[in-house]
């Protein structure tokens, strides 16, 4: 059983959440569609526009090793109002089996609770069953009758 630590990211560990959120667009099926550079994520994390929180085996390699992940940013829902939004959580491959993403989803709800939030929010794609399972195991609620909306404004 690895030893692991729960942590807030840093600016140090913007190319290991990078790599997380690959790692998750070729498990999604989509690497192609990870487009954002590990530039962008560090310009965008100084300025505040997302936060997380890192998962670190202490045993593995000087250091420590991020072995998971939770991107996350505040949002406001006009009905509910303070909203914490889940955008990405990764536990990789090989750490899955050990209360990692446990410890992190956990870790995201207290977040949400000490900013004050109403709820919290994600997407979850459908095929997605282990996830899915996690989340109801965790007696969140799976909204199947709300369809997602996006438009690009810069090509890729």
């Amino acid at each position: 059983m690895p030893n692991i630590i729960i942590r807030p990211a840093t600016i140090d560990d913007i190319p290991a959440i990078h790599a997380l959120v690959y790692e998750l667009a070729v498990y999604e099926n989509e690497p192609q569609a990870h487009t954002a550079t590990i530039e962008e994520y560090r310009r965008d994390f100084e300025a505040g526009i997302f936060e997380a929180q890192v998962a670190i085996d202490t045993e593995n390699t000087e250091g420590g090793q991020i072995v998971g992940m939770i991107f996350y940013y505040m949002a406001y829902s006009t009905w509910r109002g303070r909203m914490l939004y889940l955008e990405d959580f990764v536990v990789t491959e090989k750490y899955r089996q050990f209360g990692v993403g446990q410890r992190l989803f956990d870790t995201f709800l207290e977040v949400a609770r000490q900013k004050d939030c109403f709820l919290t929010k994600w997407q979850v794609l459908d095929w997605n069953t282990p996830a899915v399972n996690f989340y109801q195991k965790n007696k969140a609620i799976i909204e199947k009758e709300w369809w997602n909306g996006k438009i690009f404004l810069k090509e890729i």
